[in-house]
């Protein structure tokens, strides 16, 4: 498919394949709906869906949020809405590292009298969520950022009904070493010492990671040997690895988030690998462009989500019919929002008809906090002193869950054949850690 431009509302053109299939937008937020059910209630149900259309960050999760969003808004219509009354989505522009972005946007919903807000995630959530305070309908989102539950935690008054569907960022530093110790127990990797070297991006969401894996490394048998300090934009790799070959060890994280120099880092490892090292990428080669832009240098490097699509019966159903829909992804589909963002429309779905008044915030609200709900990317069960989804496995840490279907799993995923493969856990993995590439 081609690249189509679409115009923002400032002006700017926008050249990227992804935004262009689904969000050709001529302004900065409109409407987007199924075709028109009968007329059985004249008024809509209306989701407010921040998503980043101007900046070139957060365009390819915030894509995959909108078409999943667009799914079950579509499936529901079809089935005759709820209550009745047809779903309709509203998409607001927003820049991601922004507070006042991220302000104006929540704005620009509560302007539409939204039913509810559906979010991927923006990295400056409490500007966003004191903004929601003021309206107080249902706001949905996959955050993953702990600073926005403590302050729930903190307020539970306040931010009632602010609902983060997924496990916190910090499971990625606490889980981290946990895998290492499980792939070693695999026999597949076989450490060539114990050292962990991890290279930390500076925004605030890369540096929690960083300290939750400096308080779970202790806590088996590796160390953590150096961390090496980037700053995106990352244009040239080559002074990373270096270090990463003068360090030598045996695990390497790179505590990033930006696909498009993940793909650039693969490439310049794949050319001069640190030998038999594991390697970890957190979370960005989830999005879809990373696999077209790495191509085969991505073989074999690993990395996880605390929200994904699960690789089970219903997972895989999902899956088919996400690409049914979006053939244009086939061999390259998102498996992190695409999920995301139909899970919180049926589950907004489930709470309007139980409570039966779209427009009673309070109730529908108070419906979600009590009834978890299992989607295609595990159980969002959000009735907890965080108010975010319970994390799966349970090593000690806080929010989690020693059951798998009381939870959210964590997948980690390794690229294997060109396509991503969940390896860990075990209960829901599709396959096996393979040796990479460059290892003996």
């Amino acid at each position: 498919m081609k690249n189509l431009p679409f115009r923002t509302a400032a002006g700017g053109l926008r050249m990227t394949r992804r935004t262009a299939v689904k969000l050709s937008l001529g302004a900065a937020a409109t409407h987007l709906a199924a075709p028109a059910l009968a007329q059985v209630g004249s008024d809509k149900i209306l989701i407010g869906v921040p998503a980043s259309l101007s900046t070139p960050y957060g365009v390819a999760d915030d894509t995959d949020h909108v078409n999943g969003t667009m799914l079950a808004v579509e499936e529901i219509n079809a089935a005759g809405g709820v209550l009745g009354r047809e779903l309709e989505i509203f998409v607001a522009d927003v820049d991601k590292l922004s507070p006042e972005s991220a302000r104006q946007t929540i704005a620009a919903c509560i302007d539409r009298k939204v039913h509810a807000i559906s979010n991927s995630f923006i990295f400056a959530p409490i500007p966003a969520m004191d903004e929601s305070a003021k309206y107080r309908c249902p706001y949905v989102q996959g955050n993953t950022q702990r600073a926005a539950t403590e302050a729930y935690r903190e307020n539970p008054e306040k931010y009632a009904h602010v609902f983060q569907t997924d496990p916190s960022e910090v499971n990625y530093g606490w889980t981290y070493p946990l895998w290492l110790k499980k792939m070693e127990e695999t026999g597949v990797w076989k450490p060539k010492n114990r050292k962990i070297h991890i290279v930390a991006e500076q925004v605030a969401y890369c540096q929690t990671i960083l300290k939750a894996a400096r308080e779970a490394i202790p806590n088996y048998d590796f160390e953590l040997a150096e961390v090496t300090d980037i700053q995106f934009p990352v244009n040239d790799w080559s002074p990373v690895i270096r270090r990463l070959k003068e360090v030598d060890a045996a695990a390497i994280m790179i505590d990033h988030w930006v696909a498009s120099e993940y793909s650039a880092f693969c490439k310049q490892f794949a050319a001069n690998p640190v030998p038999d090292s594991l390697v970890y990428l957190q979370y960005g080669p989830s999005q879809p462009e990373f696999l077209e832009l790495a191509g085969r240098a991505a073989e074999g490097f690993c990395w996880s989500t605390v929200l994904g699509i699960y690789g089970d019966e219903k997972g895989q159903a999902y899956r088919q019919k996400y690409l049914a829909r979006y053939p244009e992804y086939a061999g390259n589909m998102g498996l992190v929002y695409t999920g995301n963002g139909y899970d919180i429309v049926q589950y907004l779905k489930l709470a309007w008809e139980a409570t039966g008044n779209p427009e009673d915030f309070a109730a529908n609200c108070a419906w979600i906090r009590a009834n978890p709900y299992r989607g295609v990317c595990g159980m969002m069960n959000m009735n907890n002193n965080l108010q975010e989804g319970l994390h799966y496995p349970n090593n000690g840490f806080d929010n989690q869950t020693d059951v798998l279907e009381e939870g959210m799993a964590q997948l980690f995923v390794q690229v294997q054949d060109g396509e991503h493969k969940i390896i860990w856990p075990n209960e829901v993995a599709e396959s096996s850690l393979r040796p990479a590439p460059w290892w003996g």
